[in-house]
């Protein structure tokens, strides 16, 4: 089993197969293929790694394209799999048998994983709404005049029912406000519903200068191949000036000008190729070590490496990463969500994290694995750095500037690894020293 390889490989399951299929003994695909049928036993059975001319081999003799018993995209189904099954542990998902199982029942397979997805899909949906809820000025006020017209409504119309003998002249009146308040619970209740509607779409009604910067790195995948590989006169303004829409304000353009800028800086001084080819193939990566490979700093080395764009990352298979910034004050300035890791929008973040930790310990490189508290307890792997902005002035205490960035770890990792949350207000954690205010989704035991 020692052979088996990172993550597992279904090729041998899926040779196992096609010669069943075929009705072929392994003693007569081994022949074909000019191998032993003792070794073929081994690659059937996942315990020897194949490629190149003997996957080719191999392939002729069952009379399918390569491309078929290759891995290919079911190593992202047993990863997404294996996910499904550390989100419900209660379940007690048979993992020693998933490679088999998705080899023999992949429609089932793909199934169980999209549902898994869908699954995190709404509880993320169900945690960013209530942060929302909770944190949105604009949602509160809302809430606030449709809870206030229901109230007088509610007081004209008693007033009308236990007063039998009103006069006429009252009486209209009470109606009359009546009138006018449904109307205005009417009014009140669209726009409720709309802010609520727009909240759930990429398109949502921005609140803030930084949420526009965000909505607009977003669209873009916080990528810009226009300021790759030294970026022309103009790129830059022609990319906000295309934003003209959805950077609306001045400020946030403003804000979003100084952020297109220290991309092209970056992008100009770590270019793409160069960065992927010094990437490591499948294991966690350490900014500040690779920032020490090119002569810069590793919070420099994180805002790069968060903009690398998923394809190239996958070229070395490593995941899409996620990164969050921050002052001095512990304000937020820069988030980069990460799937099953996400950044609150409104609100301060949990004071656990090591991003905050970074702040206590200024130039220090902060590394470790964390367990994400909530349902799917998903394991990540940060690391953290404060860093003095700007150049160093004499008789000047520094400005620092943290940043964080988020790795996707292991579900199998020890269960005894920090616990942190997103926000104090949704996160389950009972008995978390950090907590600011009650949860409401508390958990017995935490």
């Amino acid at each position: 089993m020692a052979e088996r390889g990172r993550g597992g490989s279904l090729t041998g399951t899926r040779i196992r197969e096609r010669r069943n299929l075929v009705g072929m003994r392994q003693a007569e695909l081994a022949r074909r293929a000019g191998i032993s049928a003792s070794y073929l036993n081994l690659i059937e059975h996942n315990r020897r790694r194949i490629g190149g001319k003997l996957l080719l081999s191999l392939a002729e003799a069952l009379g399918v394209e390569p491309s078929a018993l290759s891995e290919g995209a079911e190593a992202a189904l047993l990863a997404q799999l294996r996910q499904a099954a550390a989100d419900r542990p209660e379940a007690g998902a048979d993992l020693e048998r998933i490679e088999e199982f998705v080899g023999r029942f992949p429609g089932w397979a793909q199934l169980v994983a999209q549902q898994g997805q869908r699954l995190g899909a709404l509880q993320q949906a169900v945690e960013a709404l209530t942060d929302r809820l909770t944190h949105d000025p604009h949602l509160a006020a809302s809430l606030h005049e449709v809870l206030s017209t229901v109230t007088a409504i509610h007081a004209s119309a008693e007033i009308l029912v236990a007063e039998k003998e009103l006069e006429p002249e009252w009486r209209d009146r009470f109606n009359r406000n009546i009138r006018e308040e449904s109307a205005r619970l009417a009014e009140g209740a669209r726009r409720l519903v709309e802010e609520l509607d727009e909240g759930e779409t990429s398109e949502a009604a921005i609140a803030s200068p930084q949420d526009q910067v965000e909505g607009f790195l977003s669209d873009h995948g916080f990528h810009f191949p226009a300021l790759e590989g030294g970026a022309e006169d103009g790129a830059v303004e022609a990319l906000l000036s295309a934003a003209a829409e959805r950077l609306g304000s001045g400020a946030a353009r403003l804000m979003a000008r100084r952020v297109l800028d220290r991309y092209a800086r970056e992008a100009a001084a770590l270019p793409v190729s160069a960065v992927i080819e010094a990437l490591p193939e499948g294991v966690v990566l350490d900014p500040a070590a690779l920032g020490a490979h090119f002569g810069v700093d590793a919070g420099r080395m994180m805002r790069r490496l968060a903009t690398l764009p998923a394809d190239r990352l996958a070229e070395k298979g490593q995941a899409p990463l996620g990164l969050v910034a921050c002052d001095a004050s512990g304000t937020l300035t820069f988030r980069k969500p990460l799937d099953r890791f996400p950044l609150p929008r409104f609100g301060a973040a949990c004071p656990l994290w090591p991003l905050f930790q970074a702040l206590s310990r200024p130039m220090m490189p902060i590394a470790g694995k964390i367990r994400l508290a909530g349902r799917s307890e998903g394991v990540f792997v940060t690391h953290a750095i404060a860093q003095p902005v700007g150049a160093p002035v004499a008789n000047r205490d520094p400005t620092f500037e943290a940043h964080m960035l988020i790795q996707p770890g292991r579900a199998e990792d020890p269960a005894d690894l920090p616990r942190v949350g997103v926000t104090c207000r949704i996160c389950p954690k009972a008995d978390c020293r950090g907590r600011r205010e009650p949860s409401i989704m508390a958990e017995s035991g935490g």
